[in-house]
């Protein structure tokens, strides 16, 4: 087997880890061998679940980070860095969302939700980029919020129309270095991201998050010639789209 075809021993940082498509992520990695720092802004959390994926056998360090503010990041991939002795990737996983009209919406909640979902990924690639070791792998989390468009969520649009274009942007400038970077545009998920938020939606038209996980696993483990900028994963009755 190539070393590329395996994630044994790959360090890999996954923020909002602590749950839903975060703790999916975490959970595959470690099941794969690799190494994973689990950031969430709730510290807790996180510890609970590298807890329970340490009693598996796993090697992995919780961490306690909003990706909003700059220090956390920064502070947060020094520590990891400092704790595994290398970074190979990191997973831009962490996202809220706030359902209101355009009357309805406050301007600190559209920067709150801006600085999560777009500042978050720019802060994480910016700190990331010179730890990475060669060929190393930014992969960012968007969402068909990215591809279309519905009423009362335009600040999740425009955070997720905006990691579109910050990635593919991050594609064409980082690539001459030698990192990879990918967006994996995932359809609605059974989360809590969702299921809290909508307890009578139709969870049929769902997927496990676990899917989207799979995914992320296909980006990191192309070969080093070759890269994903985009891939899709969508529920098949997800009847919205397109």
């Amino acid at each position: 087997m190539n070393e590329w075809e395996s994630l044994t021993d790959r360090v890999v940082l996954v923020t909002g880890g602590g749950s839903g498509l975060g703790a999916a992520l975490c959970e595959m990695l470690a099941a794969d061998g690799a190494r994973v720092a689990i950031a969430d802004i709730d510290g807790q959390r996180a510890a609970m679940l590298a807890e329970r994926l340490r009693a598996q056998g796993a090697d992995v360090l919780p961490l306690a980070m909003d990706v909003g503010v700059l220090i956390d990041v920064r502070d947060g991939l020094e520590a990891a860095h400092r704790h595994f002795g290398r970074l190979d990737a990191i997973v831009n996983s962490a996202g809220v969302d706030v359902t209101a009209p355009l009357e309805g919406l406050d301007a600190d909640v559209w920067e709150r939700v801006l600085r999560t979902n777009l500042t978050g990924p720019f802060l994480m690639a910016k700190f990331a980029q010179p730890l990475l070791v060669p060929g190393g792998h930014i992969v960012n989390i968007a969402s068909t919020a990215a591809r279309r468009a519905w009423p009362n969520a335009s600040v999740y649009h425009a955070s997720k129309w905006g990691l579109m274009g910050l990635s593919h942007a991050l594609h064409a400038e980082l690539r001459g270095a030698g990192i990879k970077v990918s967006a994996v545009i995932a359809g609605g998920m059974r989360t809590p991201f969702l299921l809290d938020r909508f307890p009578d939606i139709d969870v049929d038209t769902l997927q496990d998050p676990a899917n989207v996980a799979r995914a992320v696993r296909f980006v990191l483990l192309q070969p080093p010639e070759s890269v994903v900028p985009e891939v899709m994963v969508l529920p098949m009755k997800e009847t919205s789209w397109p």
